[in-house]
């Protein structure tokens, strides 16, 4: 574990699902894994959890945390993206879609480095004006993206971008990762670069081609990095671009 010191460490806010409770108290609960959080604390974070508010107040938490991390959960609704619903598509929930597209758009006006994972990196997608696949079952030739072992454990083969992010973090042009999607990026939006990509062609991995530090990476490396300790790369990296900017704003 890096950045020991209460002191050093960055704050990263984690976006969470809403999930309406049905015992006890009926109310709607903010929830993400709990796996999301040690992994920012192993990489050297301090992550804070936020749950899905007005889009008014994503200023001030742009303002306030010093990245984001866009977790995953439910499908982005196809109206973001202009499509009309597919028989297949899952639940949706436009009020958190809603919050995080301007958390993004926020914290990459504040030049505050944004890692997205799984539906995360379609989040990413839209916000760039890219469109995504509703459900890759119905898409020719993919294979299964939706692994039946839930422990987290790598399903296929990934090839990374030489040069990529992915690739230094790696030091490899093929990882194996794990799956647990239906839906993946089609229309890559304007200033992406898809640096990764599954053997049947599905995106795997995006980055920003300019501007603040982004990447999205559509499986799971925060149920991986503990059993698999190479797949704490992406939150290394994560980090290791939020020291680089207050390493900067230090210097200025």
């Amino acid at each position: 574990m890096s950045n020991s010191s209460p002191a050093a460490r960055p704050t990263v806010l984690l976006t969470t699902s809403t999930v309406p409770r049905t015992t006890s108290l009926r109310r709607d609960d903010a929830m993400t894994g709990r796996n999301y959080s040690q992994a920012v604390v192993e990489a050297g974070g301090l992550p804070l959890m936020v749950a899905n508010l007005e889009p008014e107040l994503a200023a001030l938490y742009a303002a306030s945390a010093d990245a984001l991390l866009l977790t995953g959960g439910s499908d982005v609704d196809p109206e973001y993206f202009g499509a009309a619903p597919h028989q297949e598509l899952g639940s949706v929930d436009p009020e958190r879609d809603a919050f995080e597209l301007e958390l993004y758009r926020l914290f990459r006006e504040a030049g505050k480095p944004v890692l997205g994972v799984c539906r995360g990196l379609q989040v990413i997608n839209v916000a760039h004006g890219g469109t995504l696949h509703q459900h890759l079952p119905a898409v020719a030739d993919t294979w299964q993206h939706e692994q039946r072992d839930y422990r987290g454990s790598p399903s296929h083969v990934v090839e990374l971008e030489p040069g990529s992010y992915l690739a230094q973090g790696f030091g490899a042009t093929a990882i194996k990762t794990n799956s647990y999607h239906h839906q993946s990026a089609d229309r890559v939006g304007a200033g992406l670069k898809v640096t990764a990509r599954s053997g049947d062609g599905v995106v795997e991995a995006l980055q920003a081609e300019s501007g603040s530090w982004v990447l999205g990476v559509q499986w799971h490396p925060e149920m991986s990095f503990k059993q698999w300790p190479e797949h704490r790369v992406p939150f290394d990296l994560f980090l290791a671009a939020i020291a680089r900017r207050r390493e900067g704003e230090l210097a200025a």
